[in-house]
């Protein structure tokens, strides 16, 4: 089957091997006209798909065959292609024509759960990109990508900022929108945690930058859209990974998987534990991930998937300049004398089901539910909450004609709510003779009602062979329902608060100038609403005045692909506006009051270059460069008597630079990386300002096949091999009390080192 696509691939080497005309084996590699082995390629003898390529392009057909046979190959992003195997050739050949004009293809509804379909270039990470890195560092991997940026606290304290959006959030992910496996990971109020997925389990994370895709809520900062690792058809495997490393890193993954007849079946445990460099910083992870889709036949097709997440984390919390200089190791004195930590239990499933009621017409509903069971003694006081969220999203995929070219509308629904239930109690730590943290009295009990409503609608227009048009409509209503269990009377806090709906456009234009240079443009608004405790006032009412930010979207890009595609680059402008911004106001110790303090404009310039070269026998080498340049600066921001208009935009660098290479050779792998990231301010009056940073690392590994079923891979790296001193992460606006100095820094780790080996078994 085939899918929609905007440029031509080629296949253009396949080789067989065999001895007789009565084999008991075929083998093939399926590689592109860049020589890279092409994965996921479905092999047919008389419409029965018999194999899969795997990550090396390879596919092996292990039924008795009697030769000549003909062999079909399918990918939905290469045309189909049919040869002819005979015992007196060995090597074969074969190119693809390339596609001109438009075919009648067959929709896979399913994709549009787990892809933006967004007509512009996006953001593919893949599962090779993340293994250049540690397999505990998913931060660096997406740090690579030009307008995002990932200040990282800790493995579980990660802040992602795109394009200047999200920088004001103080500890963690909001302002985006994630999903895995089409399943929303993003709660009621905007928050995202991706250190809930293993990156070893992942097998592509595609990133949206800015409110362009429609169908996800049109979030300013944009979409994350995660994806697992599946079994290739035909496939059975046992695989585990273990890694250690400095400051006691003991990884250790083990995964097993079937792709027979009409079941898939995927199951993952990941075990995590690392003490750590600096005090009271100890992380502990388990996780367990299942996966699994049936299929009833050609048009029907049921998903599962399950993911457990359980860990232990100390916080050692930010420090101030004195102690980031003198001693980045140690931890905040009051987050060490409480001994302070986070407990996490988190549940994510998700049941899908896809029906094709034709060869154009397509559908995939999925019903979800989450648990997260969160508790957290923290020198202010101890938090107990739990939250469960469920809801359901369905998405309709229809193809059409439109001035006899081929046409595209898909349209759906999301429905997403959950309860909140969070009680604080005293820390009586410092009664507790040095034992850490002691409960004490009672200090809150609260329950929250959190609903969100996203209804969309994207049609896709090739007006011409070149010019192709996409329009989308987001239209969202959401609802806060705060009630408090633990005040009477005029005490009590309890309130609703139902914002107006928002109708968000989005348009993307997109001209095909030759084979390989392409330009687009973009305009879209999006929005962000206020958490629910953001719009608490210090009495504990809800402010009706408070409402989202907005903002508009004006972008422009080109891509351009030079020597046989060997060369790719990418060049993208863009301007966010963004109107009634959401500020948190530090009232006192952890304690925040949002307001809309006015507006922001957030301008960049991003360049992508990467280049791959392939020699004789396979051997490679690929450097890449990316560069981002930015202007993100206060309009209009008065806070109380401080006027900051025109001052930069607070926690974001100006400029962020990284590249490196891959070199390949016979089995070895070497990668090399670096990454630069400039000053950025602390405060919104722009006094004080975080040094700039450069951080290098390397990894190589090899990797052999001992026999056809089973394989090794072993593998070393160095991170921050300068062993450069750098803050991996700043708290804004930090506010010293007691006396004491404003803690802006995390410290970013230090040298260390890592490595690992991989065993798989073919079944």
């Amino acid at each position: 089957m085939r899918i929609p696509y905007f440029q031509t691939l080629t296949i253009v080497f396949l080789t067989v091997l065999f001895n007789t005309s009565y084999s008991q084996e075929i083998r093939g590699t399926v590689i592109s006209s860049k020589n890279i082995p092409i994965e996921g390629v479905l092999v047919y003898i008389d419409e029965k798909p018999l194999a899969t390529t795997d990550t090396k392009g390879v596919f092996t057909i292990k039924d008795s065959l009697s030769l000549p046979v003909d062999l079909r190959f399918e990918h939905p992003y290469y045309l189909d292609a049919t040869f002819q195997f005979s015992k007196k050739d060995s090597v074969f050949t074969l190119f693809l024509k390339e596609k001109l004009e438009n075919l009648e293809e067959v929709i896979l509804s399913s994709t549009y759960q787990k892809e933006s379909k967004v007509l512009i270039p996006t953001k593919k990470i893949t599962s090779a990109k993340l293994e250049e890195y540690s397999p505990v560092d998913l931060v660096s991997a997406i740090n690579e990508t030009p307008g995002v940026y990932i200040q990282s606290g800790a493995i579980n304290t990660n802040r992602i900022i795109i394009r200047g959006v999200g920088s004001r959030t103080l500890y963690g992910t909001n302002k985006i929108r994630a999903y895995f496996n089409g399943i929303p990971i993003t709660n009621g109020i905007g928050e995202t945690s991706i250190d809930a997925f293993d990156s070893e389990d992942i097998q592509s994370l595609e990133i949206v930058k800015g409110p362009k895709a429609t169908q996800y809520g049109t979030n300013l900062g944009g979409t994350l859209l995660l994806n697992s690792k599946q079994t290739n058809f035909g496939e059975s495997f046992f695989k585990t990974n273990l890694t250690i490393g400095s400051f006691g890193l003991l990884k250790n993954t083990i995964a097993v998987g079937s792709a027979i007849e009409k079941l898939s079946l995927n199951l993952n445990y990941d075990y995590l534990n690392i003490d750590g460099f600096r005090e009271n910083s100890n992380y502990n992870r388990k996780s367990l991930l299942l996966t699994s889709t049936y299929k009833f036949n050609l048009n029907n097709e049921l998903g599962l998937m399950v993911n457990f997440l359980d860990y232990f984390a100390q916080i050692p919390s930010s420090i101030g300049k004195t102690a980031f200089e003198e001693d980045p190791k140690q931890a905040a004195l009051t987050w060490k004398a409480a001994k302070g930590y986070e407990d996490n239990k988190q549940t994510l499933v998700g049941l899908s089901f896809t029906h094709r009621f034709s060869e154009n017409f397509s559908n995939t509903s999925s019903l979800f539910y989450t648990y997260l069971d969160h508790f957290e003694p923290r020198p202010f006081n101890i938090l107990d909450e739990f939250t469960n969220g469920y809801g359901a999203r369905t998405v309709f995929a229809k193809d059409f004609s439109f001035l006899k070219n081929k046409a595209n509308l898909s349209f759906g629904a999301e429905l997403y709510k959950d309860e909140y239930n969070w009680k604080t109690v005293e820390n009586l730590y410092e009664e507790n003779n040095g034992n850490g943290s002691l409960e004490g009295e009672q200090l809150s009990d609260n329950f929250e009602k959190r609903d969100n409503l996203n209804v969309f609608a994207t049609v896709t227009i090739p007006f011409t062979q070149k010019l192709k048009g996409q329009f989308g409509l987001n239209y969202n209503q959401t609802d806060y329902d705060f009630i408090d269990h633990f005040n009477e009377g005029a005490n009590n806090k309890s309130a609703k608060r139902n914002f107006e709906p928002i109708l968000a456009p989005n348009l993307n234009l997109l001209y095909q100038f030759t084979e390989n240079i392409s330009s687009y443009l973009n305009f879209s608004k999006g929005f962000n609403y206020p958490s629910i405790e953001e719009t608490l006032t210090p009495e504990g009412t809800i402010n009706p005045n408070l409402g989202p930010e907005k903002g508009f979207n004006y972008e422009w890009g080109s891509e351009a692909f030079f020597f046989r595609r060997n060369l790719h680059l990418q060049l993208t402008a863009y301007l966010l506006d963004i109107t009634d911004l959401l500020v948190a106001q530090r009232v006192d110790d952890d304690q925040y009051i949002g307001r809309n303090a006015g507006k922001t404009q957030h301008k960049g310039i991003e360049i992508s270059a990467s280049y791959t070269q392939t020699f004789i026998d396979l051997w490679y080498v690929s450097p890449y460069l990316n560069v981002e340049i930015t202007n993100h600066k206060f309009i209009d921001f008065v806070d109380g008597d401080n006027n900051f208009s025109g001052n930069q935009l607070t926690g974001v660098p100006d400029k962020k630079l990284n590249g490196g290479f891959n070199l390949g050779l016979k089995g070895f792998m070497l990668n090399a990386n670096f990454l630069h990231i400039g000053e950025m301010p602390l405060n919104d009056s722009n006094m004080l300002y975080s040094q700039s940073y450069n951080v290098f690392n390397a990894k190589i590994s090899y990797k052999k096949e001992l026999s056809q079923l089973l394989s090794f891979r072993l593998n070393a790296g160095i991170n921050n091999f300068m062993d450069e001193k750098y803050a991996s992460s700043v708290l804004i606006n930090a506010t010293g009390f007691g006396g004491s100095e404003p803690r802006y820094y995390y410290p970013g780790m230090p040298r260390n080192w890592y490595g690992g080996f991989q065993l798989k078994y073919q079944l």
